[in-house]
């Protein structure tokens, strides 16, 4: 079989750095603590002292404390359908915080034709922090549309490109369950035909992996 030259921008997905950036953290404060005094006054009539003293009460509920194995996330029946030729162990892409922030990668290229997977698994301090990443990475998306039934809200999108007449078509979904985001990338290119998979094809494939990236992610709840 001759050996075909990648395209420059996958061949530099062969080697990806995963730059993830660092959530902001939510903090709340709790209710005003009630007076001490022996004869106590209504919470209108408190001093700017004892407001500005009074003890936080209150936490923030998180679903989820920590990102679970994204190698582990995806079965393995489903990478040897999405990814052929790939080793199902994956690969996982080193993290500035492995606690809070982990992804995995697969690709393979059998034959002519070349299959890429990434999961990627991202916990927030709270729902609230999540929800606005969630709408920010959506705002930068064009195209797609809702995925019923996936998490509390998820958001698929497919497009495809073009370089030295070499088609590729990536799928990517997006998906919040609580305080964490599970985003999922996939794409394909044929090599010998310089086509792409077709749309329906990856976009499939993506929530295919998102379902099951987004139920190992509810079997570890707090």
């Amino acid at each position: 079989m001759r050996s075909l030259p990648l395209p420059l921008a996958l061949t530099a997905r062969l080697s990806p750095v995963a730059v993830l950036a660092a959530a902001g953290w939510a903090l709340s404060s709790g209710p005003l603590a009630a007076p001490t005094a022996a004869e106590p006054r209504p919470a209108e009539e408190k001093t700017e002292t004892q407001s500005a003293s009074a003890p936080s009460t209150s936490t923030v509920s998180k679903t989820y404390g920590a990102a679970p194995a994204p190698c582990e996330s995806v079965g393995k029946k489903t990478i040897e359908s999405l990814v052929p030729g790939a080793k199902t162990a994956g690969k996982e892409i080193p993290s500035t915080d492995a606690k809070l922030r982990r992804t995995c990668s697969w690709n393979a290229l059998k034959g002519y034709d070349y299959r890429w997977l990434d999961v990627s698994y991202e916990v927030l301090a709270s729902d609230e922090a999540a929800e606005k990443s969630y709408r920010e990475q959506l705002e930068r998306r064009s195209g797609g549309g809702a995925v019923p039934g996936l998490g509390d809200s998820a958001y698929s999108v497919v497009n495809l490109t073009t370089e030295d007449k070499q088609q590729t078509r990536e799928g990517v979904v997006v998906a919040r369950a609580s305080n964490a985001l599970v985003t999922i990338t996939y794409n394909g290119s044929d090599f010998e035909s310089k086509k792409a998979p077709d749309t329906d094809t990856v976009n499939k494939g993506a929530i295919k992996a998102a379902k099951e990236a987004v139920a190992a992610l509810e079997s570890e709840k707090d």
